[in-house]
């Protein structure tokens, strides 16, 4: 079977995947694309529209007001010509973002757009089904954890240096409850592909693990016959 040209790196909330991914993307000359963005951006966009992000038939039928522009400049997301790069990463969206990717509509809407994404290059995307149901014949699957404790210590480090002030306890909570969502959804669950590599980062550097997740890229690459960049 002819491998698609994607690295998929799939993992919980935390794990590191947008770090890795970008910093690998960079690295080896490879797309960025950022799924996680693309939920968060549909979720926040529901949300300020009035709607009830629970109500699958009202967000279904808000889908086709959206437009979604991607990676333009130093846009990583807009939606309907507005930037929300930043918005999307204030900490109450990444709840939005876990109950909007709950219903297959929005799935199915946002899997089109990151296919055509993916159709220009040779690409690193992150998320948390890219290796099982985005892009089951990915080249290089990657499934990257690390303990709720370490993933909510980081994610409080960031929102700090953001100037945000959240309780490290309460993001604990809000990780492990999404991690229950997350994994226990009836369409398609966050768990490793059968075929993906897991790397538990809890224990590594940023660099170190980016170090590893590099060397398996090179060698799954070289195993598909498939030039990077």
């Amino acid at each position: 079977m002819n491998k698609q040209k994607v690295v998929a790196i799939d993992g919980p909330s935390g794990s590191g995947k947008s770090t890795i991914a970008k910093l690998i993307a960079a690295e080896m000359g490879l797309l960025y694309v950022d799924t996680g963005a693309m939920f968060r951006a549909v979720g926040l966009a529901a949300a300020e529209a009035g709607l009830d992000v629970q109500d699958e038939a009202a967000v279904t039928a808000f889908l086709p007001s959206l437009h979604l522009t991607y990676g333009e400049g130093e846009h990583l997301i807009k939606v309907n010509g507005q930037d929300v790069s930043q918005a999307i990463r204030r900490h109450e969206v990444s709840a939005l973002a876990s109950k909007v990717s709950q219903w297959k509509a929005v799935r199915e809407y946002l899997l089109n757009f990151q296919r055509q994404l993916a159709q220009q290059r040779c690409c690193v995307m992150e998320g948390r089904d890219i290796g099982t149901v985005v892009f089951p014949d990915a080249f290089c699957k990657i499934f990257l954890t690390a303990s709720a404790n370490i993933r909510a210590q980081r994610r409080w480090a960031e929102l700090q240096a953001r100037g945000e002030d959240q309780s490290l306890a309460q993001i604990l909570a809000d990780i492990e409850a999404r991690d229950e969502r997350d994994a226990h959804r009836a369409l398609a669950p966050l768990k490793p592909a059968a075929d993906a590599v897991l790397l538990d980062s809890s224990s590594y550097e940023i660099a170190a693990v980016a170090e590893q997740v590099k060397a398996i890229v090179a060698q799954k690459a070289a195993a598909n016959g498939i030039v990077l960049g």
